[in-house]
């Protein structure tokens, strides 16, 4: 038993050494204010949010970009609360702005990959960027992407995302938790695994997605219309699948308000996992169950019993190692405040994670913008 807990850990420690040399290795992008020479078609699928909405088109305004070279194709996903007056009162205010909302049509069990797959068809431009309803978009954001392109041999890019900061404790562990994954995204992308990246802040070339018959293959599951592409995109083309590691590119998106919903969200992700093709990604997500595994059970083991100083190095091992990920990544992010957080969120984070795995395992549904989906 004591050569399986050593492998574990072990295993689990080289591999998060390793997204840790990834993320150094990654180097951070500084402009150097090329002369722009990309145009974007700018796509975002959309549900009911006419909360978020108003925000999100602000930032898109204030783009540092020249407006003839960018459009917003923003794609309506059967919406039914008051969306239009609020898209008409901003193409009145920014009339110099390319701007249409098309009307989805859903033809799979993914409406938000049959979104995307509608708007780049209805794209003028070969170079796609996709992010959320929800999200604030940063003034360099295609100035960033654009100097990225013209300096790497590029047809696929993820950017940062993080969540906008409240006061509240479960803020800051969605914030700490997200980190982790952002860190290992880099991570991946860093030693050439990439195995994780965010629809939120997305960049593609449209020609590659339709050499990869987008999502074809994987449009029954729900969700992942940014994994699954990568995966077909870094399998036919490794050496031209990239990551951004840039603040002026850092998209926020709003964290979930209760535990309910969050619970939802994450069941929503892990939902897809069992279809991932990469195996990288299997073997990563087989590890990090495993140890989380043996952290709880030690951890509830010392609430019985005291622990043993092997136990003890164990549990001291994985939050030590933990902690310099979610620490490069929070420096990154400009949020190292947030450590203060950590201690608690280590010893929470391995339990949540393990629940969220069981319901993600016995649940067969789960709902998603007020509608529900099979597993």
């Amino acid at each position: 038993m004591n050569l399986i807990i050593i492998l574990i850990i072990v295993v689990y420690a080289i591999l998060v050494s390793a997204f840790i040399v990834g993320f150094l290795k990654t180097t951070k992008f500084q402009l150097k204010n090329l002369p722009v020479n990309n145009s974007f078609s700018i796509l975002i699928p959309f549900r009911n949010e006419v909360e978020n909405l108003p925000t999100l088109l602000r930032s898109i305004a204030l783009l540092n970009y020249p407006k003839e070279l960018f459009e917003i194709l923003l794609i309506n996903d059967a919406s039914n609360d008051n969306y239009n007056s609020i898209i008409d009162t901003f193409i009145v205010k920014n009339k110099q702005l390319s701007l249409r909302v098309l009307d989805n049509i859903r033809l799979s069990n993914s409406p938000k990959k049959d979104a995307i797959k509608m708007g780049i068809e209805y794209s003028k431009y070969n170079w796609i960027l996709t992010t959320d309803a929800d999200c604030v978009v940063p003034n360099l954001w295609l100035r960033a992407y654009d100097e990225f392109i013209q300096r790497n041999n590029v047809i696929f890019i993820s950017g940062p995302v993080t969540f906008k900061t409240k006061r509240s404790f479960l803020n800051k562990f969605q914030l700490l938790d997200f980190s982790a994954l952002i860190g290992s995204a880099i991570g991946g992308f860093g030693i050439r695994r990439p195995f994780l990246c965010n629809g939120a802040n997305l960049c593609y070339s449209k020609n590659v997605f339709n050499i990869v018959d987008g999502y074809s293959g994987n449009n029954t599951v729900a969700s992942g219309d940014d994994i699954f592409l990568l995966e077909k995109i870094a399998a036919k083309y490794p050496q031209q699948v990239s990551y951004l590691k840039s603040f002026d590119v850092l998209v926020q998106t709003t964290a979930m308000n209760s535990l309910k919903e969050l619970l939802s969200q994450r069941i929503r992700w892990a939902s897809k996992s069992g279809s991932y093709q990469n195996r990288f990604a299997q073997f990563v997500g087989i590890v990090i169950l495993l140890m989380n595994i043996l952290f709880c059970s030690i951890i509830v083991s010392g609430v019985f019993h005291p622990l043993s100083k092997f136990m003890i190095a164990i549990i001291s091992v994985k939050i030590t190692i933990d902690f310099i990920l979610v620490a490069l990544t929070l420096k990154f992010k400009r949020k190292p405040s947030l450590l203060v957080y950590y201690p608690i969120v280590s010893i929470i984070h391995p339990f949540f994670n393990i629940v969220v795995g069981c319901m993600a395992l016995f649940k067969q549904k789960y709902m998603w913008k007020d509608r529900t989906f099979l597993k």
